[in-house]
């Protein structure tokens, strides 16, 4: 399975972890109820960040065998006061560096309980790297303030998507996206703004047993195209498909019905 460098998933979680802290001292208002995750406010969006980031760092840290429950991890619960922006910046700042300092010194290969087929801590450095990312997206829209993400980042926070909805098909036949299985459909994604080095396309075809993706041009049932982050926030169910950042080619149904079915984070 292709991941980046270990050491890259490291800078891109201290970064996406800057980025998160801007938006919390940028003068939004953590009340606010966040569009793309309507059960949170920004503060609990937050909090929520603060607490995986913890909760990744023991599990690393202690080379653990078993998931970990999260009311035992220390510090998780964040500052007592809600409401504090200097507060919650401060302990998502320090969140941030356990994680991220514990990551580093375990290296990819460190033995370590996960899910998805690899137990090791790049899987946990790559993961951290996808979910700050996407939810500091939420983050932004909930602050009014504008998102971007490297190209290198996003197009692998696709592949790792793929592959996580690849292996629930597999471990799990029951999953909810078993209705999309089929022959003849597949979805293409179709970055615009990239250049060929970084082949910034995709084919996901849905066939009976589980779903084949591969990088790549070709011809299918629905195309989704559009700038990379524009098409990575639609795939995560970010931004609308009929938002102008995007277009959509062909049977709409079938991507509208897979994104409702498939999609998680």
């Amino acid at each position: 399975m292709t991941r980046l460098a270990h050491d890259r998933y490291c800078d891109e979680v201290a970064h996406q972890v800057g980025l998160l802290r801007s938006v919390v001292t940028s003068g939004a208002d953590l009340a606010a109820t966040v569009p793309t995750c309507p059960d949170w406010t920004l503060e609990q969006l937050v909090r929520h960040m603060g607490q995986a980031l913890r909760w990744v760092e023991l599990l690393v840290r202690t080379r653990s065998e078993v998931e970990i429950p999260e009311d035992q991890v220390p510090g998780a619960e964040g500052p007592a006061a809600y409401g504090d922006a200097a507060a919650l910046e401060a302990w998502l700042a320090e969140s941030g560096e356990m994680a991220v300092d514990t990551l580093r010194k375990a290296g990819p290969d460190a033995p370590v309980w996960g899910w998805a087929g690899e137990p090791d801590a790049g899987f946990w450095a790559r993961r951290m790297t996808h979910e700050i990312t996407v939810h500091r997206a939420d983050a932004a829209l909930a602050a009014g303030l504008p998102y971007e993400v490297a190209p290198d980042v996003a197009a692998d926070a696709i592949d790792e998507w793929l592959q996580i909805v690849e292996f629930v098909q597999r471990t799990m036949p029951h999953d909810s996206a078993r209705e999309l299985r089929g022959p003849g459909r597949s979805i293409h994604l179709h970055a615009t703004d990239t250049g060929p080095e970084l082949q910034a396309e995709w084919l996901v075809e849905l066939t009976e047993e589980v779903l084949v993706w591969r990088r790549g041009h070709e011809k299918a049932t629905v195309v989704l195209r559009g700038p990379l982050t524009s098409v990575l926030l639609a795939f995560y169910r970010r931004l609308p498909l009929d938002s102008a950042e995007v277009e959509v080619l062909g049977e709409r149904e079938l991507l509208e019905f897979w994104l409702e079915r498939a999609t998680f984070g």
